[in-house]
């Protein structure tokens, strides 16, 4: 069953047992969809700021690109234990011969770039997320901002938790091309963050 199937008590249970995914990199993930979910809450409000016409504009367009990340952020929560689980599989393939020996190193290469694009784009989503939580507080109904301060606390959590599983997969990769373009992206996910 997929994480995001389960019940919250479920969800946490599977957080909670001793097999090594659902992990961090969920947990950044599920973060994040929760700062998406309090934000599109507050953007959905019928009352803005100040009741001006901007203002609902403003947070109807902000609203559509949040229920977007809200949904990309969901399924990363699944995509991120099935990266880990790629990993795993990767290094438990024979290794007898040179050519089962070849074909696991470049198992390992591939599930662990993959591994580290996940909460690449876990980044991604949250750094939008930040960005877009500034409109909404900006705009939003003064009597949910401590919804957005929220918000914005997870975002942030979401996006330096996807970061470590970034950080942690990178001195896997090989090919300094691949590493370096991944630690350029999430250096400019951090930046766009104000991380």
């Amino acid at each position: 069953m997929a994480l995001i199937d389960r019940t919250v008590t479920g969800f946490l249970d599977a957080f909670a047992a001793s097999d090594p995914t659902p992990g961090g990199g969920s947990a950044a993930a599920m973060a994040g969809a929760m700062s998406a979910a309090l934000l599109a809450m507050v953007t959905g409000m019928a009352k803005t700021k100040s009741n001006a016409i901007a203002e609902r504009e403003a947070l109807d367009e902000a609203n559509g690109e949040i229920v977007t990340l809200r949904g990309t952020l969901t399924t990363l929560i699944d995509r991120d234990a099935d990266a880990y689980d790629l990993v795993v599989a990767a290094f438990r393939k024979p290794k007898g011969t040179d050519e089962e020996k070849a074909a696991r190193k470049a198992a390992i290469q591939d599930a662990t770039r993959v591994a580290t694009e996940i909460p690449l784009e876990t980044m991604q989503a949250c750094a939008a997320l930040l960005r877009l939580g500034k409109v909404v507080a900006e705009h939003g109904n003064t009597n949910a901002a401590s919804d957005v301060h929220v918000a914005a606390l997870l975002a942030r959590a979401a996006l330096a938790g996807a970061r470590s599983n970034v950080d942690i997969n990178l001195p896997g990769i090989t090919n300094p091309v691949i590493a370096a373009d991944l630690l350029t992206r999430a250096n400019q996910y951090d930046a766009e963050a104000g991380a």
